[in-house]
């Protein structure tokens, strides 16, 4: 797959996220309300969301993309930062 149907099908799989996060978000019910939607439809909608987010994955690793993994305050860091100090010049201000 070359880089522009790549791209197209990220395009497409974004669009399909959206809309159904949409959809999700028009027919949820108010608090103590039943769903209109079945719980069929539920499983359905899950899976859908599962595939995308499984194609995505593949596609981002296809195209080497690192997606950045989101991590928890309390969670051990497995980086360190180090902090540099500029030295100060031994010139005056003003020249060169």
């Amino acid at each position: 797959m070359s880089n522009d149907e790549l791209s197209k099908e990220q395009r497409i799989l974004r669009a399909m996220r959206k809309t159904l996060a949409s959809v999700i978000k028009d027919v949820t019910p108010k608090s103590g309300y039943l769903s209109p939607l079945s719980d069929e439809t539920v499983e359905g909608i899950k899976e859908c969301f599962t595939l995308i987010s499984i194609r995505e994955k593949e596609l981002a690793d296809e195209l080497g993309l690192n997606a950045a993994k989101p991590y928890y305050v309390d969670e051990v860091q497995t980086a360190t930062v180090v902090s540099f100090i500029k030295p100060k010049s031994d010139k005056p201000e003003g020249q060169s």
